[in-house]
């Protein structure tokens, strides 16, 4: 090697994924960041630098990033779609089998979406100080809802 060269260390980037269920929750807008990271947190701790992905596996219910301090956003998150997407009879979805919940569900889910990717920063995720993970329970009998975490990174 020349004098003066500089030597290069290349870190193979590194996988791990898990998936996480969720109880089945009321109706709402749930925050379950410290579930999540509870769940994950050992192989979370392992990455200086990456990105975490979650997936939810229903398409009645939806994750999205929003306030985690104060409930009321939660509160009238919830308000503001049942306003915004009709149900009952009254309604004007064809989809009813699974009841008067279901497509208004199917809807919000679509609005909010079914994944998000969150930063990896020295062995946490990265989002701002006032930022937490909702889980969005759009159906009245809810289910245990699963979420794969894949991490990604050095």
């Amino acid at each position: 090697m020349a004098s003066g060269a500089t030597v290069e260390t290349v870190t193979a980037p590194k996988w791990a994924q898990k998936t996480v269920i969720i109880p089945a929750q009321r109706r709402g807008c749930h925050l379950i960041t410290s579930k999540i990271l509870k769940e994950i947190g050992q192989d979370l701790s392992e990455f200086k630098c990456g990105l975490a992905h979650f997936f939810l596996h229903h398409t009645s219910a939806s994750l999205t990033i929003n306030e985690n301090y104060d409930s009321d956003v939660r509160d009238d998150t919830e308000k503001f779609l049942n306003r915004v997407v009709p149900e009952g009879m009254s309604a004007p979805w064809k989809h009813t089998l699974e009841g008067p919940d279901d497509m208004p569900a199917h809807i919000k889910s679509s609005m909010f979406g079914c994944s998000l990717t969150i930063p990896i920063t020295n062995g946490k995720l990265n989002m701002g100080t006032w930022q937490g993970i909702w889980l969005c329970e759009h159906r009245d009998a809810a289910t245990p809802r699963k979420v794969v975490v894949t991490l990604n990174g050095i």
